[in-house]
């Protein structure tokens, strides 16, 4: 019998959610970096298993992530930048 512990699939699906909420789906990979983040330490915790530093780091990941863009909005609507300025009508 072996004795390795196996690693957390949750944990896994933390992390990679985590660095899609970085760089592609700033929003939902943030919210499920977070939720299966939350979701893998607690399985960590009761069975023994490994993957506690991934589901960490997708977890940071996903909280920094998802404060970045909502804080992003916030300024952007908050010092009221007219997104429309960014893209001049076309003359005809």
């Amino acid at each position: 019998m072996s004795s390795q512990r196996k690693t957390q699939p949750l944990a896994i699906v933390s992390l990679v959610s985590g660095i899609f909420g970085c760089l592609i789906l700033p929003i939902i990979g943030s919210v499920v970096a977070i939720v299966t983040g939350h979701l893998a330490r607690a399985r960590i915790a009761r069975d023994g298993s490994d993957g506690s530093g991934l589901a960490v780091t997708g977890l940071s990941l996903g909280w920094l992530s998802l404060a970045f863009w909502l804080l992003s909005a916030l300024l952007l609507m908050g010092f009221g930048v007219d997104t429309a300025s960014l893209y001049p009508a076309v003359s005809r």
